[in-house]
């Protein structure tokens, strides 16, 4: 479907740039082009300046490597969560998706990525190095790895569990309410948050 040469060429570059997100096919894309020809002009220039924003001024949490606007996420410095918890997620969607449960209220740890030797994507490629030092730096009562059910999420889990074996007093795992090969970002808050709260022992898990 192209509309240069029927409804200009700046209509179609626009719908260009919208079809480069996720999910977002050549209609939904037409649709958001032209509702922002009906926006007025401080409307668009709003939505403009806070894409660019976006871009420029979002950094990474230097602790736990979440999206923040300051060196340090407002999660991380928050008081009255639990410091001494550690949730390790694969990407900030998870994040997201756990604190919108609110069944939770300790730390995270976003490690950027699963190790997936078959895409050429191994331990040092991932936030792992930064986790250690976190454990080894600061007293954590527990470590709880919600990371997909997938051969990708088990193999990562495995490997940082032996590494950190010893530097907290327990690790444990999300509960399998959430399906194997299902993301955490597309399953439901309830069963989510039911799989927080009903964790098990990592290495009970391992054995069996």
């Amino acid at each position: 479907m192209s509309f240069e040469g029927k409804s200009g060429k700046y209509l179609e570059d626009v719908v260009l740039q919208f079809t480069g997100f996720p999910g977002i096919g050549r209609k939904t894309a037409l649709r958001f082009a032209l509702h922002l020809l009906r926006r007025s002009d401080t409307e668009v220039e709003l939505f403009l300046e806070a894409v660019r924003k976006l871009k420029t001024q979002t950094k990474f949490c230097r602790i736990c490597h979440n999206l923040s606007d300051e060196d340090i996420c407002p999660i991380c410095s928050d008081n009255k969560r639990n410091h001494s918890l550690i949730c390790v997620v694969e990407g900030i969607h998870d994040v997201i998706a756990i604190e919108s449960t609110s069944q939770y209220n300790g730390l995270y740890h976003v490690l950027g990525g699963l190790i997936s030797p078959i895409d050429g994507i191994g331990p040092n490629d991932i936030k792992i190095k930064s986790l250690i030092e976190r454990l080894e730096n600061n007293k954590v009562d527990e470590v709880i790895f919600a990371l997909p059910a997938t051969t990708e999420g088990d193999t990562t889990n495995y490997y940082i569990g032996k590494k950190i074996n010893g530097l907290c007093n327990e690790i444990t795992v999300i509960s399998r309410g959430v399906a194997v090969g299902e993301e955490l970002q597309y399953t439901d808050g309830i069963t989510l948050g039911q799989s927080i709260i009903n964790r098990k022992p990592f290495f009970e898990i391992m054995k069996k």
